[in-house]
């Protein structure tokens, strides 16, 4: 089924967005050109106290990584979204943000007043500047997102980066309930590249089809059956 495209656009790398996607709708990120890194946090536009909760999103679904069939939970045991494409095939969970000292210490410092649109921003202030368009501060971000970057432990139990999305990898997140995105295309804070990573992505918002008995998401695991309820009882009080 071709689905209808509702509005695109690209962000540069090394920036910022937001925007409250609808139930019913489907946000398709792309790496435009490979390499591409994605810190994402998703919020409840109706309660904002409500955001995404990176263990129970693990736990619940005993993963490390986040792939198709995967669902992304709330600190409420709802859920905001799910992976029902995912050509990338794997996304960091763990590895937080990179910020202002990490990033001068990595590849300098390229100030906005210098250097204008070619400055280097970090992800810890890109957040900021996204949560404080909705009344939100430092002590609202959570543990986020990193689509498009690959982090693997190796036998020393180290966390090691591997930089493994090609250009035109995708992922489709379906939304659940109403939910505020907040995202950068900010660098992974453990991407090794010699010079600051700017990495654009593309976005389309897609009509979603509906959700069906037998969809993948929702019978990945027993706790997704139960996520989908509590969200349906959510959305039926709306």
């Amino acid at each position: 089924m071709t689905k209808t495209v509702h509005y695109q656009d690209t962000i540069p790398g090394g920036a910022h967005w937001s925007m409250v996607v609808k139930k019913g709708l489907t946000l398709r990120l792309t790496d435009d050109e490979g390499g591409a890194n994605v810190g994402m946090l998703f919020y409840n536009p109706n309660n904002l106290l409500e955001r995404y909760n990176a263990p129970d999103t693990l736990k619940c679904q005993h993963t490390f990584k986040l792939t198709k069939g995967n669902c992304l939970y709330s600190d409420m045991g709802r859920i905001f979204c799910s992976i029902i494409e995912d050509s990338a095939g794997w996304h960091d969970t763990v590895c937080g943000n990179t910020n202002k000292k990490l990033t001068l210490k990595k590849w300098g410092e390229k100030n906005y007043q210098d250097y204008r649109n070619d400055w280097q921003l970090n992800g810890n202030d890109a957040f900021l500047v996204e949560v404080a368009k909705y009344g939100l501060g430092k002590e609202d971000l959570a543990a986020n997102l990193n689509l498009f970057s690959h982090v693997y432990v190796d036998k020393q139990g180290n966390l090691q980066y591997q930089d493994s999305s090609k250009a035109g990898s995708f992922i489709e997140l379906r939304f659940e309930m109403d939910t505020l995105v907040v995202f950068h295309t900010c660098p992974h804070p453990l991407n090794p590249a010699e010079d600051y990573p700017k990495k654009p992505v593309s976005y389309q918002l897609l009509s979603s089809a509906p959700v069906t008995e037998d969809d993948y998401c929702k019978n990945l695991c027993g706790e997704n059956q139960r996520g989908f309820q509590n969200t349906a009882l959510y959305n039926l009080g709306r």
